[in-house]
């Protein structure tokens, strides 16, 4: 009879304790943390430029060219201009169309275009000259005042030049002699091929470059 009430308070104990545990096991989970914003905004994918690199290798007035001399000349200064990329010779059975290029040019030259000669050895070796000679050459014999460059290669291979890479990547086409044109537009792109045989004068040619300025 003594150990009556002892019982009966330790089941009131362990009543109490389960209570707890079930009050505890009920209870609703912590809200998760908030997303910290800073981080989330760095995993932001960065947004994609507007000029691809396959459009900028595509663009004639993105390069850079040694001049006869020697000087980098950069082409974007003829951004906004319509030019004729010919790959000249002096002694050429085409050498003459230097009369009717410095004809164009200098007609064209205030109307926003240009005649950009490239000095070329690649076709018959019609080009053996040092720049110094090729320089007196074209002076004396034509009179020549629009650009000309420092001699390159042409043709495909170890060696090209990085503008006729480009030019036949536009065209599909490479210069198959000395005098070939290229037409580019305004923007840098190129329009047209024209082979050796086209005159600086020929109707073909004059509408192809009007119709490129407008």
């Amino acid at each position: 009879m003594i150990g009556m009430p002892r019982l009966h308070t330790a089941t009131a104990v362990s009543s109490i304790l389960l209570l707890a545990l079930a009050a505890c096991d009920s209870a609703p989970a912590p809200a998760p943390a908030p997303v910290d914003k800073v981080q989330e905004t760095a995993s932001t994918p960065a947004a994609k430029p507007t000029t691809t690199p396959a459009e900028t290798k595509m663009n004639v007035y993105s390069l850079t060219m040694p001049s006869l001399e020697g000087k980098p000349e950069d082409l974007a200064q003829y951004r906004g201009k319509v030019t004729l990329v010919v790959n000249v010779a002096s002694q050429c059975g085409y050498t003459p169309q230097y009369t009717g290029l410095q004809k164009l040019h200098a007609e064209l030259k205030d109307q926003g275009f240009a005649v950009l000669g490239f000095p070329c050895n690649d076709f018959g070796a019609q080009e053996p000259g040092s720049a110094t000679e090729i320089r007196e050459f074209c002076t004396t014999k034509y009179a020549v005042d629009f650009p000309l460059f420092e001699k390159l290669q042409t043709k495909a291979g170890k060696g090209q030049s990085e503008l006729y890479t480009m030019l036949e990547s536009s065209t599909g086409k490479l210069p198959t002699w000395n005098f070939c044109k290229y037409l580019v537009g305004k923007d840098g792109k190129v329009l047209q091929f024209f082979g050796a045989n086209v005159a600086p004068d020929s109707k073909e040619l004059r509408a192809a470059i009007a119709t490129a300025m407008k």
